[in-house]
């Protein structure tokens, strides 16, 4: 006669296999946890290059004089901001292009484009 023994739970096979699909699940969390961190620290660079260029773009809007070309660096959130603006004429002699360039590093991190009166 032949005993038959209930065997309940997991066997190691099944234990392996299991912490191997839990793992794989946590190493693409991890990724994505990552990706969206530096996403972002982008996201943050490009708003307030924006708010960089905007600042720039009234002043050379509201100001009495057209300005000229140039460039400089202006801080903003503890940041270093370097800024170029070029001003060229458009067809119509009355009306100034002005494009508004910053960077934190070498990259454009927001490019502005206005256009204001070339008379005083």
């Amino acid at each position: 006669m032949s005993r038959r023994v209930d065997r309940s739970g997991f066997s190691l096979l099944e234990l392996l296999v299991a912490l191997a699909v839990f793992s794989l699940a946590a190493v693409a969390l991890l990724n994505l946890q990552g990706e969206s961190t530096r996403s972002q620290v982008r996201v943050e660079t490009r708003t307030l290059a924006g708010v960089v260029a905007q600042n720039l773009a009234v002043e050379a809007v509201t100001a009495p004089q057209p300005p000229s070309d140039g460039e400089g660096r202006t801080a903003l959130a503890g940041r270093d901001w370097r800024w170029s603006r070029s001003v060229v004429a458009t067809d119509d002699p009355e009306i100034l292009r002005i494009d508004i360039r910053v960077t934190d590093g070498a990259d454009p991190a927001a490019l502005l484009t206005v256009f204001r009166s070339a008379a005083p």
